[in-house]
């Protein structure tokens, strides 16, 4: 058995290295003429929503400028050996291990992609000679034009081709070119360091280009390409050494031909993670993508506007700003730093997708927390001196940013207000796992690890994306449901097809209610004034606008995010290094930006309201915002006795059993609307927050009454003996009126209080009042319908103390 299929092995292998040289020997190759002479490319295009505003031409313009290989430097064309084809002078054309995985790739994945393996040789070929198809079929047809360009050329001419030819980015082509793009140099002048740089570049030329947002895995590309080098002997330890350290100077971007630069680098990014740069390249794409230039520009000018003065008042030399419409997830704006072509400060650095502290623009996201657990905007936590116990750590005190102690305070007061201790508390009781999960689902991806956070998480002690933040706050104003990030409305291939679409996925991933509940308080400037004034750059008195602000501890950075139900905005200021600014909050440094740019993008569209959350129905005192004790009662405010359900609404007064404690007192956190604690000591934060409270109530003088119980008697006012006895002496049942007459009434009223106010209807329509006591007036029914027959008269008399008493007596009405 085993001979047999040996044999057969043999036999196929025989037949497949014939099929193989028979193709070898049949396909044609070439002239040298047409390999030098690119086939022209046509340049991708990407547009604004509109589809007419031109924001880029990727490889639009080639800059290419053939040299002889002799003035190539021996160092770029090692190090493009090293990080390419290490066996370039010792293969034909083809890497054997490179055939192996262009036949079982395709196979393992069904046929539809291949995977590297390519040959200096074999990406000459695809790079001029093939279309970007990733099948098997095209990968046999290069590996066959590789073999036969192995054999009409000599290694030097392949690779003096090959660097000529091959694309560097930035629309250059060629090594002379990518040295003059680059260094502003001849490639013969280049340094080990710039060969190494220029030879890191072709395997993704957009993701490694030194104006994206990838400078740092540019930089380990080219150290791995110098490793590689010393690996195969081309430069020894100190040459390596030497040019791993030597700091390079990029020349600043070409700014001719590129609109809103940081949102197009983010787009193409995405371009090429799904369709691959050489698609990009020779497919002649148009782009329709989601940025409004009008809110682009007005973002761009505002940052322009303010970096001067924020420089120079606050040290932040930075400011990013990103735009999204909440019910479409797509990205209306997007500034990455003041200036994307001031290269000397990193402008082409996109701060809006780096990861920096939030400060206190996180807190939205632990309230929604705690908010879906139960807890209440009208809940009370203690704004007082505390100490967090930390497992296996030395204990946290946080600090308020104005240094001070409001005592009990809501947490509508608190988030609107900013207030660091009871936030953390708040962090406490919602829990770090579950705070993370809900930015995990609001859409921030940074926070992926629960071990890595404690308590300050709630001040920004993780790291998010303005992106991904403005993102979140979108479910706000969406209320609860949640739209991907998108920058793409539709790419439409060169001939006009559609090869995708935005498509909306709306996805609820917060209660309504709780969505509904933050974007109430974070637009209660009532709420906010006492921290920021009623008339601050956060308030707008023709719309209504939910917003929060953070700044970090340390003042490294400054956030303002906010929006309204039809867009959110982010704004970021402070440093790419980290150093930190002045030691100013976010409402002085980046709220004047962000009102500019929210006063401009409001102008455009109509005032739109939130639609407000439906009220809690908490039962605990301390969730309904009663923090004096945990147990309650109400009382008739007239007799002082215990109410009863005849006593009227607005008598009714609730009183608590004074017992001031912690909330931990109060209620269990894994069940904070469930049962009292049995043992609120059993909470490792208890005795900590307790002594707080404690010390807080001591320090303000409050003496406590004493513990007395509730009253046993009931309300003795509002009773049915006490009621007022209403006699409707005129009309009698049954008279008649007319339609367009008046009603004459004569009441007799009896009860030991004294009448305060008369109320009459016709058929439960109130006709009108009056007050005091007289008993005899007229009723207008001349707006009554005349084909009317009868009528009920209602009359409803109340007391000085609020009991109420009502008669009802039924007329007939004529026309005649």
């Amino acid at each position: 058995m085993w001979r047999r299929a040996f044999l057969i092995l043999t036999l196929l292998c025989v037949i497949g290295a014939g099929s193989i040289a028979v193709a070898v020997l049949t396909t044609n190759i070439p002239s040298v003429a047409s390999l030098k002479d690119r086939k022209v490319i046509q340049s991708t295009k990407l547009y604004d929503r509109t589809g007419t505003v031109l924001l880029y031409e990727i490889y639009g313009e080639e800059k290419r400028t053939v040299i002889p290989f002799s003035d190539i430097p021996r160092q770029v064309k090692n190090a493009t050996i090293a990080i390419e084809d290490s066996g370039f002078y010792s293969h034909h054309g083809v890497s054997p291990t490179g055939i192996l995985r262009g036949f079982l790739n395709p196979l393992l994945n069904r046929g539809e992609h291949i995977q590297g393996g390519s040959t200096i040789t074999q990406q000459l070929v695809k790079n001029t000679l093939l279309t970007s198809e990733r099948t098997l079929g095209r990968k046999i047809k290069e590996a066959i034009l590789a073999i036969k360009l192995e054999t009409a050329y000599s290694k030097d001419e392949i690779l003096n081709m090959y660097l000529n030819q091959i694309p560097y980015g930035s629309n250059a082509y060629g090594v002379e070119a990518a040295a003059e793009t680059f260094f502003g140099r001849h490639a013969s002048d280049l340094t080990l360091a710039e060969s190494a740089y220029l030879a890191a570049l072709p395997k993704a030329t957009y993701y490694y280009s030194p104006y994206g947002n990838h400078r740092d895995e540019l930089e380990q590309r080219k150290n791995i390409v110098l490793s590689r080098m010393r690996e195969l002997g081309f430069i020894d330890d100190g040459e390596m050494a030497s040019a791993k350290s030597e700091v390079v100077q990029f020349l600043p971007q070409e700014e001719h031909g590129i609109r809103a630069p940081h949102f197009v680098m983010y787009v193409i990014d995405q371009l090429n993670n799904e369709f691959g740069e050489e698609f990009l390249r020779q497919n002649g794409l148009t782009v329709i993508t989601s940025l409004d230039m009008q809110l682009q520009t007005s973002a761009e000018e505002t940052i322009k506007s303010y970096a001067p003065s924020i420089e120079k008042n606050y040290n932040a030399h930075n400011a990013g700003l990103v735009a999204i419409d909440p019910q479409t997830g797509q990205v209306l704006a997007m500034v990455g730093s003041r200036n994307y072509f001031d290269t000397a400060h990193d402008g082409n650095f996109n701060v809006a997708i780096a990861r920096r502290q939030p400060g206190s623009a996180f807190k939205p996201i632990v309230y929604a927390t705690a908010f879906k657990k139960g807890y209440t905007p009208e809940t009370v936590l203690f704004d007082a001196e505390t100490e967090f116990a930390v497992p296996g750590a030395q204990s946290y005190k946080p600090q308020n940013y104005d240094a001070l102690f409001r005592g009990p305070i809501s947490l509508r007061e608190a988030l609107a207000q900013s207030i660091n201790i009871p936030s953390v508390k708040l962090l406490y009781l919602a829990g770090i796992k579950d705070a993370i999960h809900t930015a995990q689902d609001l859409g921030i991806t940074t926070l992926t690890d629960p071990a890595r956070y404690g308590l300050t998480l709630v001040l920004g002690g993780g790291e998010v994306r303005l992106l991904d933040l403005v993102s979140a706050y979108s479910v706000f104003a969406n209320d609860g449901v949640r739209n991907e990030v998108s920058t793409l409305l539709r790419v439409e291939a060169g001939d006009g097809s559609v090869i995708k679409e935005y498509t909306p996925a709306p996805k609820e991933v917060l209660n309504q209610n709780v969505a509904r509940t933050i974007s109430n308080i974070l637009s209660d400037n009532v709420a906010r004034a006492p921290a920021f004034g009623a008339t601050s750059a956060l308030y707008f008195p023709d719309h209504a606008v939910a917003v929060k602000t953070g700044t970090t501890n340390d003042y490294r950075d400054a956030w303002v995010v906010g929006y309204t139900p039809t867009l959110a905005a982010g704004v970021w200021a402070g440093n790419n290094d980290n150093s930190p600014m002045q030691k100013k909050v976010a409402g002085f440094i980046v709220a004047p930006i962000w009102h500019d740019f929210m006063a401009h993008a409001l102008a455009l569209v109509p005032p739109k309201d939130f639609i407000p959350p439906t009220p809690s129905n908490a039962t605990k005192p301390i969730l309904r915002g009663i923090w004096k004790g945990g147990t309650t009662y109400k009382i008739d405010k007239i007799s002082g006795n215990l109410a009863t359900d005849k006593t009227p609404l607005d008598s009714v007064e609730e009183r608590v059993l004074e017992n001031i404690h912690t909330i931990l007192h109060w209620v269990d956190k894994t069940d904070p609307t469930g049962p009292l604690p049995e043992n609120p000591a059993h909470d490792p934060q208890y005795y900590n927050w307790e002594q707080g409270v404690q010390n807080w109530v001591r320090s303000q003088g409050i003496v406590l009454a004493p513990n007395t119980s509730m009253p046993t008697a009931f309300d003795t006012v509002h009773t049915l003996q006490n009621k007022p006895v209403v006699a409707i002496l005129q009309p009698a049942a049954g008279e008649s009126f007319k339609h367009s007459g008046q009603i004459p009434v004569s009441l007799s009223i009896t009860g030991p209080y004294p009448i305060r106010q008369i109320d009459y209807f016709i058929d439960n329509v109130l006709r009108g009042s009056q007050t005091g006591s007289d008993t005899n007036f007229t009723i207008d029914a001349s707006s009554l319908d005349p084909n009317q027959e009868n009528a009920t008269i209602t009359i409803k008399a109340y007391d000085t103390v609020g009991n109420k008493g009502e008669q009802q007596v039924e007329i007939r009405l004529s026309s005649a």
